[in-house]
């Protein structure tokens, strides 16, 4: 019978050692746990906001256009093309031919206006010396004062078709100088539509030039900004792919574009062989100096379409806390909402960081030895 009791007795014991053994394998396994996830994620160093002088920028976009186009085209009606010297490109001076058409027929045309010219002049001075002659007889009853009077218009008559005669000369000799296609100014040729055979009707466009070469850039800018510019003011301009570069605005539009709703200036632009007419280019106007507070770049993180900073609470878990931001300049950017000056934020590495996360905070000098001997453990890893 005692043998009976002990049995049952010795399984509920050893059933109790069990779960208690188990219980504190669990416990134990959990309390680890806990303390993996409650190590620092990152080491950070952080920062505060401060205040900072900024220029004060007004930003505007627009096209690079030439200063000035020329259109250069036949003056002739029904000429054949028979010679093209120049392309797209191509830079020109003032006077130098472009182009030349078929000119034998103007040619003729002008000697024959020439040898008529001649005629004439011969024709002119054979009707003076009568005309002189005449004069001198009248009043002596050799000739009637009709006779004197008819010489003396016959010498006007033909100076008048000798004036015409010149005029016809003059008309035919400007024909077969059109005959030579001129450039009207130094520039640049942008298009080209002449070809050798054509019969070009006149007026017809065969090459257009930017004059001098002389670029603008056409920017727009915000209604509200206009009256902050004038001219005289320096524009810092950049294009995607080159240098940036100053211009000087010129002239500012009267009025301003009812589709766009944008006002325009015309910024004059320095002589350059890499920028072409076209372009799309940023660029901005410094019209003054504010104070703001400002904190690196780094340590704003966008999310979702939010501008973020970090926070710490008193457990050194991350706070994300949103914030609005305006000018940037070199690597501080200006917070205009949502940040006091006194408040501690993470400085840089938002991106690892999330809400809650912890952290371990580290002075600016220890983060840069760590990152140090890490860039050296990486070279010596390297073969």
């Amino acid at each position: 019978m005692k043998q009976r009791r002990i049995v049952p007795i010795g399984a509920v014991i050893l059933v109790i050692v069990v779960v208690l053994i188990f219980d504190k394998v669990r416990d134990g396994g959990v309390a680890q746990k806990r303390k993996i996830v409650q190590a620092p994620v990152l080491s950070v160093v952080m920062t505060r906001a401060h205040a900072s002088t900024l220029p004060i920028r007004i930003p505007a976009t627009g096209n690079i256009a030439p200063w000035q186009e020329a259109s250069v085209g036949t003056e002739v009606e029904g000429l054949r093309l028979t010679e093209v010297r120049v392309n797209v490109g191509d830079a020109v001076r003032q006077g130098q031919v472009l182009a030349l058409f078929k000119s034998d027929m103007m040619a003729a045309d002008l000697a024959e206006a020439q040898a008529a010219v001649a005629q004439a002049e011969a024709q002119a001075m054979e009707a003076e010396v009568n005309a002189q002659r005449a004069k001198r007889l009248d009043g002596s009853g050799a000739m009637s004062a009709q006779q004197v009077d008819e010489y003396v218009v016959a010498a006007r008559t033909a100076r008048a078709r000798l004036d015409a005669a010149k005029a016809v000369e003059q008309r035919n000799r400007l024909r077969l100088a059109q005959a030579r296609v001129l450039a009207p100014s130094d520039g640049i040729i942008t298009s080209r539509t002449a070809t050798v055979g054509a019969v070009m009707p006149g007026g017809q466009e065969l090459f257009r030039l930017i004059k001098d070469g002389r670029l603008e850039w056409r920017a727009n800018v915000a209604p509200s900004d206009i009256a902050r510019l004038a001219p005289g003011q320096v524009a810092q301009i950049s294009i995607h792919g080159q240098p940036s570069l100053q211009g000087k605005l010129r002239i500012v539009a009267p009025a301003i574009d009812t589709q766009t709703h944008h006002g325009l200036v015309y910024v004059d632009l320095p002589p350059s062989s890499t920028v072409r007419a076209g372009a799309f280019a940023r660029g901005f106007f410094e019209v003054g100096q504010s104070q703001a507070l400002t904190v690196p770049q780094q340590s704003v993180l966008l999310r979702d379409g939010f501008n973020y900073v970090m926070r710490l609470d008193s457990n050194s878990k991350v706070m994300m806390t949103k914030v609005s931001i305006g000018r940037r300049v070199g690597d501080r950017i200006e917070i205009t909402g949502g940040l006091k000056q006194s408040e501690d934020i993470v400085e840089s590495g938002l991106g690892f960081l999330s809400e809650g996360d912890p952290v371990r905070v580290v002075r600016k000098e220890v983060a840069a030895n760590l990152t140090v001997l890490g860039s050296a453990r990486r070279a010596e890893a390297v073969p």
